[in-house]
């Protein structure tokens, strides 16, 4: 018999209101920071911009974390399809063990994100604690963190571990930041919301500097790290599945494919689906940031429905600018 979801095996890992030690605040001290909002400080390590939460985790992982044999990494720039890429990830690895159909299905009573924890957001004392794949070697984890900042033990050539970075063009991206922010009633305009973008002032930014240390490791070790876009997965979602499969291992099969399993991860992912469920319109994040904000459908190309043509233009200027500059064409 088909468990149900208060059966599973892994118990969604909610997230967690940091507490700061003296020797993180210290750590604190020590670095460049600037107020970017009102009541909001970012602080500068290792080249990119973080709030404290955010930097607490990555502080926290660089310290204690150390990776199950096989554990997946899905990395992104905030709001570039994050949320859709965990339950995608989440219901192909777990396809066997909860058919994508199925009515007791996980992703129909959990958030995407209890079900693949932020490893920033999770307590050092419960990284262990994380069990949503069939194989307990195996870990689903996210985070917002640059290839720079992830733990050797992730990245060394020794680790089997895979990477999953997702990107979204970047003035999408921006649009997206800026509703996100809005839903979340932190008040800023969109012209000061734009400086602060271009000048790197995003979670983990700047954005180009991330994306570009994915790209490249993406192409020195494709075994190892897979770049995916987020424009790709609107357009050809199938194909995409297929090879993020592969990718991680789990090839959709012969048999996979006469049951429709690819449609029914893909149904099961989508908007239309997640959006309407209750799990996903009520309740917050324990950070404060509510379930419901993170749902916004996300139509490439939105952005010619929000910036001004200067704003295009400089945002398409700086891509340039720092894609040449990394010796890149993405």
């Amino acid at each position: 018999m088909e468990p149900k979801t208060s059966q599973l095996p892994h118990k969604p890992v909610e997230d967690e209101t940091p507490l700061y030690n003296q020797e993180f605040l210290d750590f604190l001290s020590g670095l460049p920071k600037e107020r970017v909002i009102e009541k909001f400080e970012s602080y500068q390590y290792q080249g990119f911009w973080y709030n404290p939460p955010l930097l607490h985790g990555i502080f926290n992982m660089q310290k204690h974390f150390q990776p199950c044999e096989n554990d997946i990494f899905l990395v992104t720039a905030p709001k570039s399809g994050t949320t859709w890429l965990k339950a995608m990830i989440y219901a192909l690895m777990n396809r066997k063990a909860y058919p994508p159909q199925s009515p007791h299905h996980p992703l129909l009573n959990n958030t995407p994100h209890q079900l693949v924890p932020f490893l920033e957001f999770i307590n050092p004392s419960k990284y262990g604690s994380v069990c949503n794949s069939p194989d307990r070697t195996t870990r689903i984890l996210a985070t917002h963190c640059p290839l720079i900042s992830l733990p050797k033990s992730i990245t060394d050539d020794a680790s089997p571990c895979k990477i999953v970075y997702l990107c979204r063009d970047v003035k999408d991206n921006f649009v997206s930041l800026f509703h996100f922010a809005q839903k979340n009633q932190w008040h800023i305009s969109l012209e000061d919301s734009f400086e602060l973008y271009c000048k790197g002032f995003s979670g983990a930014g700047p954005v180009w500097d991330q994306i570009s240390g994915y790209w490249k490791e993406s192409l020195d070790r494709p075994h190892k790290v897979l770049f995916m876009r987020y424009e790709e997965m609107q357009n050809e979602p199938q194909f995409q599945l297929k090879r993020l499969a592969h990718f991680l291992g789990k090839p959709i099969s012969e048999e996979d494919e006469k049951s429709g399993v690819v449609d029914q991860i893909i149904n099961l992912c989508s908007f239309d689906t997640q959006s309407r469920l209750k799990v996903n319109n009520t309740g917050d994040l324990v950070c404060g940031l509510s379930n419901s904000s993170f749902f916004r459908k996300g139509v490439v190309g939105d952005w010619k429905n929000r910036l001004t043509i200067d704003m295009a233009s400089k945002l398409d200027q700086i891509t340039e600018e720092k894609f040449h500059a990394f010796g890149l064409s993405i």
